[in-house]
């Protein structure tokens, strides 16, 4: 989450850069959007336009290097078409564009804000990008997106509506109106740079005619969008090649999913379905562009968003997204009232809840999963998982069930098998004197480190019912027989950490016929789902090895792509004859949008005992539960899903006597390889 709005305003034409940027400052804005070169300047590739006596464009001495790459993204050019079908305005658009992103790669500027895309074909537009970020560069390009296809604007560009009817007003550092006296910007040098059709940057031969044609007027890129607003009257159906998503996902395709590659995403008057703006919280969405048209007025004459677009942009603000202001001032108090109000939005996220608190560190951070078995957890992973209000509450109340069913007149042995620092065991010592039960407890624990706070807890608080035992529950030799079984060998997708071969040993202990297993059940579900940021945080080790491997992550900047589906389901205890832990499944799932699959997300759920449950997976989440993250099973190469296509995956869990280990493949709606294979890449040992 950012500490504040980071924004930027975008301009067309700019006279004086160190005017600008300073109008910028004091109006509170971050950055600057500029052309890298005057967008009347039109190039040839036959070298007639190199014969102007004047410059290219503005010094990079105008300013410091600083500056440059801390508050300044620079644009390239609108009239620059790759894909147009005629050669002499294809060949100056590839040679212009170049020449452009090679003057922001020498200005070291933090982004440049790429043209959109045309919506027909765009493949030799992203050829030119590939050729740059397949080069040693740190330029980040910003393609320019809109939400959805402009619509056709009414006569009335000025139309008013009602917006939300709680009014924000611009206010002094004391809470006080600010006065409209004051600097305006929307009456300053800003709302001449948005609204001048002409003007020069310093040295720049911007009256000149090139092969091209006069450059005059404002001129738009062909295939460019209208500014779309409030009013518009709504275009008619749209077909896939249409649709901004689907040129902006064949952009990136062809780009080979680059992580420098982001969306500058443009606002429009009409928003898409709501699930179908969700598929934008798995994409690199780097700002969000507000054209001041799509901005209502409320009743005292400021500047709010419809409701729809509210939900939207608080939406995304959770994704560390910068914001974009263009277009001309259309409310009274120039443009700090713009920055104003979507700060007041921004400020609706906070306070952030406890939960959200804790887990904002760990959002879209891969980690191995545990191995718990092959390695000792640390005093820190103990302490973290003890925190949780929710995990330990429900254990309780599991215990405290199964105590009511055992017989009353008796000691209950209880065994917590991998009892950790003692959270089980104090659980279940609070449950049997919340049933009045006399219980004698075996806390087993293979690691030594953890075995030392066990003893020290025993002697410090007095638990003179509680034994420890510093062994592998696996080839312990239990003593006596047990009434309940305690345990918390889930992984976040149930099974992967290695409850089943685990309990599957220390049911041993259980007494035949009414011995209880806490959990008694879990159930691994699986969803596909879209991430951008996660595919690229594994791919960027450029190594078959990790592409091969699931994570542990708390997931943030995704999309899940439908209702997670049940995979494998193991119970305890487990009296076959034979105990076979290997597993195989085929899910399918509708497509209800077309999306770019990423790979899936594992959850797992469990049931503790009777009605009582535990769960990760989203339908059914354990509200203020943390100890488990999601589990993630990349995909080597991002597969694209259409609407109402059928997503089909497949998953083994393989064991032998060492080690056990999942795969996986796609088969519709593409093929790809089964991922590691006999477990090549990534197992857990055991």
């Amino acid at each position: 989450m950012l500490e504040k709005l980071t924004a930027g305003w975008e301009t067309s034409t700019v006279s004086d850069l160190k005017d600008l940027l300073e109008e910028a400052r004091q109006s509170k804005f971050d950055f600057v959007a500029i052309p890298l070169v005057h967008p009347r300047f039109e190039r040839d590739h036959l070298g007639v336009s190199d014969g102007r006596m004047g410059t290219l464009t503005r010094s990079d001495m105008e300013v410091d290097s600083r500056t440059w790459t801390t508050c300044v993204v620079g644009k390239v050019s609108e009239w620059l078409d790759p894909s147009s079908p005629d050669e002499t305005v294809r060949l100056a658009a590839e040679a212009g564009m170049k020449q452009e992103l090679a003057w922001a790669s020498h200005l070291a500027v933090p982004a440049v804000l790429m043209p959109s895309p045309p919506r027909t074909e765009c493949a030799n537009y992203a050829r030119l990008l590939n050729q740059v970020l397949s080069q040693p560069t740190m330029l980040q390009l910003w393609v320019r997106v809109s939400l959805s296809r402009p619509s056709v604007a009414d006569d009335s560009d000025e139309e008013e509506g009602e917006g939300e009817e709680e009014e924000v007003q611009p206010t002094e550092e004391d809470g006080s109106p600010r006065s409209s006296k004051g600097r305006d910007l929307g009456r300053a040098s800003f709302e001449k740079e948005a609204t001048r059709a002409e003007g020069e940057f310093v040295g720049s031969a911007c009256t000149s005619t090139c092969a091209l044609g006069k450059a005059g007027g404002k001129r738009r890129r062909p295939g460019a969008q209208a500014l779309p607003g409030p009013g518009l009257v709504p275009p008619g159906p749209m077909s896939p090649r249409e649709n901004p998503w689907e040129t902006w996902n064949r952009l990136r395709t062809l780009c080979e999913f680059k992580s420098s590659l982001g969306v500058a995403l443009e606002l429009t008057g009409d928003l898409p379905d709501p699930h179908v703006l969700q598929r934008w919280h798995g994409e690199p969405v780097k700002a969000l562009v507000f054209p001041t048209a799509i901005f209502l007025t409320n009743k005292k004459g400021y500047p709010v968003l419809s409701k729809a677009h509210q939900a939207f942009v608080l939406d995304m603000y959770r994704f560390k997204i910068q914001v974009l202001l263009r277009g001309r001032n259309r409310h009274p108090g120039g443009y700090p009232v713009y920055l104003q109000y979507l700060e007041h939005l921004r400020l609706k996220l906070f306070p952030l809840p406890e939960q959200d608190r804790f887990e904002s560190p760990y959002y879209d951070f891969l980690q191995a999963p545990l191995q718990p078995l092959m390695d000792n957890l640390e005093s820190q992973t103990y302490e973290t998982f003890e925190k949780d209000p929710v995990k330990y509450a429900q254990y309780e109340e599991a215990v405290a069930a199964a105590l009511a069913v055992t017989a009353p007149t008796t000691v209950t042995v209880i065994m917590v098998v991998g009892a950790g620092r003692g959270p089980l065991v104090r659980a279940s010592l609070a449950a049997a004197r919340r049933a009045h039960r006399d219980v004698r407890v075996y806390a087993v624990e293979k690691n030594p480190n953890a075995v030392v706070t066990l003893r020290n807890l025993v002697a410090m608080e007095g638990w003179t019912n509680v034994t420890v035992v510093a062994t592998d529950m696996r080839t312990w030799v239990a003593p006596e027989k047990a009434d309940i079984l305690v345990s918390e060998l889930l992984g976040s997708f149930g099974d992967n950490e290695l409850s089943p071969e685990c309990l599957d040993g220390a049911q041993a202990f259980l007494k035949d016929g009414s011995g209880i297993s806490i959990p008694c059940q879990y159930t691994s579900y699986l969803a596909p789902i879209s991430s951008s940021k996660l595919w690229n945080e594994v791919h960027s080790y450029k190594d078959l090895k990790h592409m091969e491997t699931a994570y542990v992550v708390k997931l943030h900047n995704f999309c899940q792509l439908a209702p997670a589906q049940p995979c494998f389901t193991f119970a305890h205890p487990n009296r076959a004859a034979r105990i076979d832990n290997t597993r195989y499944t085929c899910l399918r799932f509708p497509a209800p949008m077309a999306a770019t699959i990423h790979g899936f997300a594992g959850y797992f759920e469990a049931q503790l005992y009777k009605d009582i449950y535990i769960s990760i997976v989203p339908q059914t989440f354990s509200t203020g539960m943390f100890s488990w993250f999601p589990l993630y099973f990349p995909l080597r190469t991002p597969a694209y899903a259409p609407e109402a296509s059928t997503v089909e995956i497949h998953l083994w869990r393989n064991a032998n006597e060492r080690r056990v280990w999942y795969e996986w493949a796609l088969t519709s709606p593409v093929t790809t390889p089964i991922h590691n294979p006999n477990g090549r890449s990534y197992w857990i040992g055991l």
